[in-house]
């Protein structure tokens, strides 16, 4: 062999080696920004492989940081399938400045105060980042319109702007989904009326609860509407965007067109000194809190909200509720009715369903009880093929779908579902086309829905 020959093998094996290496090396690199809630670390509750552990935190000093990285060090200690994360951490007064000089990654995670979120997500945007934002994205009418300019500007940077709906992974939504795709069986989605909506959704959270196995504590201002946001622009946007995703499924929307909000309105829980102690940890309330105290000492938090709309002639109700505390037993709950021309299918998760969340199928076709459960039965036994185990129980007037429990995986794991949805989104380089014009007839309705509520 010439002394050539082996020159030309050494230099092929050094790049092989070199691609090997830079195969391995991880795609996507993390930047946490100014993380205030715990939906910020239920992102990294995980590893994922394609992302590097090293994940560089921008955030101002103070008890939401701690909290943060407190979560983290949680994962990174646990006994069964511990992370392994690396939190780089700066604190500088000029830390949204720092980050975007810095870039030190490819892909911003937001969830903290909503006030600044879509600023956040603009200046990441300009910056060239891609962003993994919690929801919700824009809370006003004027958040909307700098939002609807962000999207404009991700696709010519041709870099990712999402949101994390993690309810579209809660296995009762997307049976439910899958059934009213069924015309055999569902019929097809009635019009109802502004009085008698065709779809209802509604919510109704807590703000005193655990989170991977410890008390929630939250930060004051999440109890201020004006940085938190009101109660259908903050976790309404869950319900619209699953009336969209049930009920219209990778259709695309325009949101000029096809939404018309007709009337929304809010009105306050009142939490106790007491309450507000326990949950947040502080021993008063803030200034900027104060002007929502009553003359009762009781905090008045606007985290009750409705909105009446419809999309595309379909009438929906969207109802977001917030309780101090879930009776013993209980949790977040979800409610949902979807009614067809042959079947009503509903969601509950009451305390006849032990607060587990259960889907039901009425008959509202002409055809008979026996008639209408096969048809029932052949349904299920289609999706049957991916998810096994569906069953159908009769339930005096209706029927239940008994889904196994090894579905129901919750609402943290739902996190980590919708991260690799994106990361995968991201090694594609796109997304499926309605998302964006979905996203943005989603926060037209929750912003145009504040807007109503405030009588503008």
């Amino acid at each position: 062999m010439s002394a050539r020959t082996r020159c030309v093998i050494v230099a092929l094996c050094l790049s092989a080696m070199q691609s090997n290496l830079n195969a391995a090396e991880p795609a996507v690199h993390l930047v946490t920004l100014d993380p205030g809630h715990f939906h910020a670390g239920l992102v990294q509750k995980f590893m994922y492989p394609q992302v590097s552990p090293v994940v560089n935190v921008y955030a101002p000093a103070g008890s939401d940081l701690q909290e943060h990285l407190a979560r983290i060090d949680g994962f990174n200690k646990r006994a069964e399938n511990p992370t392994h994360w690396e939190e780089k951490v700066y604190t500088g007064p000029d830390f949204l400045e720092r980050m975007v000089r810095d870039k030190a990654g490819n892909v911003v995670v937001l969830a903290g105060n909503n006030a600044h979120k879509t600023e956040y997500i603009d200046q990441s945007i300009k910056a060239g980042f891609n962003v993994l934002a919690d929801k919700p994205m824009a809370i006003t009418p004027e958040g909307f319109e700098l939002l609807r300019k962000d999207f404009e500007l991700a696709a010519k940077k041709k870099v990712l702007l999402y949101d994390i709906m993690t309810e579209r992974f809660e296995i009762v939504s997307i049976i439910e989904r899958e059934l009213a795709r069924m015309p055999e069986l569902f019929g097809i989605l009635e019009k109802g009326t502004l009085s008698d909506p065709a779809v209802v959704m509604e919510s109704v959270h807590h703000f005193y609860k655990e989170v991977a196995g410890k008390a929630l504590i939250r930060p004051a201002w999440f109890y201020d509407s004006r940085q938190q946001g009101e109660s259908v622009p903050d976790v309404g946007t869950h319900l619209v965007d699953l009336v969209q995703w049930e009920c219209f499924p990778n259709e695309t929307l325009n949101w000029k067109k096809d939404i018309k909000v007709h009337d929304a309105r809010h009105w306050p829980t009142k939490l106790t000194l007491e309450q507000f102690k326990r949950s947040t940890g502080q021993d008063n309330y803030p200034d900027f809190l104060k002007k929502d105290v009553g003359s009762d000492g009781k905090l008045n938090v606007i985290a009750n909200g409705e909105v009446n709309y419809a999309i595309r002639g379909v009438h929906a109700r969207v109802s977001a509720l917030w309780n101090y505390e879930a009776p013993a037993g209980a949790k977040d709950t979800h409610h949902s009715v979807l009614r067809g021309t042959k079947a009503r299918l509903m969601i509950k998760q009451g305390p006849e369903e032990k607060y587990s969340p259960i889907l039901y199928v009425e008959n509202t076709s002409k055809s008979s009880p026996a008639e209408f459960e096969k048809g029932l039965r052949d349904g299920v036994a289609k999706l049957c093929g991916q998810w096994p185990g569906l069953e159908v129980k009769y339930a005096g007037s209706r029927w239940q779908i008994v889904i196994p429990e090894k579905y129901s995986v919750g609402h943290e794991t739902h996190f980590s579902q919708l991260t690799e949805n994106f990361l995968k989104y991201l090694a594609q380089g796109n997304m499926p086309g309605w998302e964006v014009p979905n996203m943005l007839a989603k926060y037209y309705t929750t912003t145009e829905a504040y807007r109503l509520s405030q009588g503008k």
